[in-house]
This record gives structure tokens, C-alpha cells and sequence, in this order.
């Protein structure tokens, strides 16, 4: 069942086999074993195109999860009578902010910890909403845009949008700037969603029209390319450094129009009530972020 409902989430063998630590071969022979034992045809399977789910799939999907979820919920309740939160937890991270926050709290919840299995999936906004909904995660780790239907959302930080250029930019001493006076100069982007519709609504705010010069789906590129002079960016996440990874210097200058904060957001699905363990997690989260003193903010 587990191994089934790995292949549903990610949509093929191969990715399964990496989540449940397990080989490909494995994976195949165990679904075909449980669509024998149930008389049904759970999955399509296409070379080189992943799989999908037959309707007799889909119907089972959502049971096989809840079997799943109520066999870790047992484990979990015999170990809590030890004293130790215990089971697994999923933890769902929008990619742009993982090498930020996941190696902080994944380190520090699993020293407190130690039986709770974390597992860690990361995507873009979208895919972290989908995953919530679907539950392929416990709680998610996300910016606030807009309306966040079907998400009980928990505000971690919220942030304004900040500029960064080339150390030897005209505006690097500044102490803050208009988008309308950078209209004209080339504007680098994070590539994903929703980047060039927080260029929109910034620039429109500011009574002009974003230049896009180049896209790139690494926040390091971005930042590479913004010290090299090729343009410059508009981001929230603050960075430890003031450097590229090339080691060049990089200046960031506050934006003077009258932009709305961005919120950092621990997110849960609000039809499902969060177990133990993602309550706790949530906490620490909360906690934690807050003792680091982290500025984080929107890309």
C-alpha cells in the first residue's frame, strides 16, 4: 500500500523507489502483488512516461491513505506511551526557500526527536498547495499569495521586497529606491511561479513596466548574473552573505514604493486535523525561526 501510494504522488517507479528507499524492482513486483491480491488494475503503465492511475486506482488511493495514515497513527500512540513523540511526518517546502529552512529545523526537530521519521518534499508554490490538499505532506512551508483556500496557514515572518544590484550600480549606496526609476534597466527573475506576476503587480504599483531581461530557475544564478552586472532583481529572502557564489559583492536597496509585506506562512490542509506530530513541528518551526532571527521574505 505504501509503495502504492508513493507511485500515485510522484507518478512513476523511479521516484517512488527513491522515496520509500527501496529499488525500482521492488516497487513493480510489490503493486503488481497487491493488484493481484485485489482482482484490480490499479496503475497504466508507459515506458519512459511514468504511470497513472486507472479508476479503480483512484478510488482505492484515498483509502489506501487512510490505512496508511491509521497504521502510523497506531505506532505512533504505542511509542507515545514510552514518552516519545513518534511516526512519520511529511514536511512539504517551496524549493526557493529550502536551502534556508529546511536543514535549520530538520536538524534541531530530529535532535529532539529522534523516533519521528521525517520525510522532506519540495516544489514550487503551486505543487506545495496540491501536495497539502492531497496529502503527500503533513504541513508545508510557503509564501502567502492571495487567496490561500483550503489552508490553515500560520504566519512566520512577513517581509517587504527588496532590490539587489552590482556593487558598482548607481543606486548600490542608495538608501532606497522607486521600480519606476529601474523600469528601463534589464530585470532578472526566478523563473517559477509566481515571479513574473509579483514583477506585474510591483512595477504596476509603481506606475511602470517591468524589463525582463533574462529567467533562471536558480536563486544563485539570479544572483551571480545581478553581481556581474547583467541587471538586477527583485527579492524577499534575505541572504547570509553579501556575495555571489562566485564572490563577487552584491548591494541591496530597499524599495521606497508602498508594497504589501509577504508573509512566510507553516501551512496545513484545513479539511484534516494535524496530528501530534505536525502540531509540535509547527511549534518549533514558529519558535525556532523566531530565536534565529531570520528575515525571510518572497523571491
Amino acid at each position: 500500500m505504501e509503495y502504492f501510494v508513493a507511485v500515485a504522488d510522484t507518478g512513476s517507479m523511479s521516484a517512488a523507489a527513491v522515496r520509500c528507499h527501496a529499488s525500482q524492482a521492488s516497487i513493480s513486483a510489490a503493486i503488481s502483488d497487491l493488484e493481484r491480491r485485489l482482482g484490480v488494475q490499479l496503475l497504466v503503465r508507459r515506458r519512459a512516461k511514468g504511470v497513472t492511475l486507472t479508476e479503480a486506482g483512484s478510488r482505492i488511493l484515498g483509502r489506501a491513505q487512510a490505512m496508511l495514515t491509521q497504521a502510523d497513527e497506531i505506532t505512533a500512540s504505542a511509542r507515545a506511551e514510552e514518552g516519545r513523540l513518534a511516526g512519520r511526518l511529511t514536511i512539504g517546502c517551496y524549493s526557493a526557500l529550502t536551502p534556508f529552512l529546511i536543514p535549520l529545523l530538520a536538524d534541531g526537530f530530529t535532535r529532539l526527536h529522534p523516533a519521528v521519521n521525517l520525510e522532506l518534499i519540495e516544489g514550487q508554490q503551486e505543487e506545495m498547495r496540491q501536495a497539502l490538499v492531497q496529502g503527500s505532506c503533513d504541513v508545508a512551508l510557503l509564501y502567502a499569495f492571495g487567496d490561500e483556500a483550503g489552508l490553515s496557514c500560520t504566519t512566520l515572518r512577513a517581509r517587504r521586497p527588496y532590490v539587489i544590484v552590482s556593487a558598482g550600480h548607481p543606486i548600490a549606496e542608495r538608501a532606497s529606491v522607486s521600480l519606476a526609476e529601474l523600469a528601463d534597466e534589464p530585470l532578472i527573475i526566478y523563473a517559477e511561479p509566481p515571479a513574473q506576476q509579483n514583477a506585474d503587480t510591483w512595477f504596476a504599483l509603481a506606475g511602470a513596466r517591468p524589463n525582463i531581461r533574462y529567467r533562471t530557475s536558480s536563486i544563485e544564478a539570479l544572483r551571480s548574473m545581478v553581481a556581474r552586472g547583467l541587471g538586477f532583481a527583485t527579492l524577499i529572502q534575505s541572504w547570509p552573505t553579501d556575495t555571489s557564489v562566485e564572490g563577487l559583492p552584491l548591494a541591496s536597496v530597499p524599495i521606497s514604493d508602498p508594497l504589501d509585506d509577504v508573509a512566510l506562512v507553516i501551512a496545513y490542509a484545513s479539511n484534516v486535523t494535524p496530528t501530534h506530530r505536525a502540531r509540535t513541528f509547527l511549534r518549533y518551526a514558529k519558535e525556532t525561526l523566531a530565536d534565529e532571527g531570520v528575515s525571510l521574505t518572497t523571491d
